[in-house]
């Protein structure tokens, strides 16, 4: 039974399997966007992502401690200066797995993992969706000024209404009846 056991092996050793991690965590970073298998692809998500939490502190021990599993100083530096920047204000989830088609060789399932502030076409979606707000209720200020659009609304109505019905005499004529 595998009760409590986080970690994929993906079928190496443990000196491997951190290696490549690391080779793998350091790509990312330069590039911004790498595929790779999809098991592979979560086990980075997970290695990697601390790593960028520990970046946004930029101290002596945060690098050396990010340094220790990279082991790359142009990534250690590019990590702390550019992506540190663009990360800063997300409390989590810097990356993005999309999953592709299957390797044509060994049919295995392959994604596509990326950097999510760096991706532009997303960006733009995410913009535009943190500026629109939705509120179940209303506020006392919108309670307030609603019966005055309303009473606008009418009153630009009621003139529009005489001046296109022309049976205003019938309607006369229709009083006229009633008094007799």
């Amino acid at each position: 039974m595998r009760h409590g056991k986080k970690v994929n092996h993906l079928g190496r050793t443990d000196s491997h399997r951190k290696a490549m991690l690391a080779n793998m965590a350091s790509s990312l970073i330069k590039h911004k966007r790498i595929s790779t298998t999809l098991a592979k692809a979560k086990a980075l998500r997970m290695y990697v992502e601390p790593l960028l939490t520990k970046s946004k502190t930029d101290t002596t021990h945060s690098r050396r401690i990010v340094f220790g599993y990279l082991q790359d100083k142009e990534t250690v530096t590019e990590l702390f200066r550019d992506v540190a920047a663009k990360i800063a204000n997300r409390p989590g989830g810097y990356t993005r797995i999309i999953k592709l088609n299957n390797r044509l060789g060994d049919n295995a399932e392959m994604a596509l993992i990326e950097l999510v502030d760096y991706n532009e076409v997303y960006g733009k979606e995410a913009e535009s969706a943190e500026k629109k707000t939705t509120r179940r209720g209303r506020t006392k200020a919108k309670k307030a000024d609603a019966p005055k659009a309303e009473k606008v609304e009418v009153a630009e109505e009621a003139p529009a209404t005489e001046e296109a019905t022309p049976e205003v005499p019938a309607a006369e004529a229709k009083t006229e009846d009633k008094g007799e």
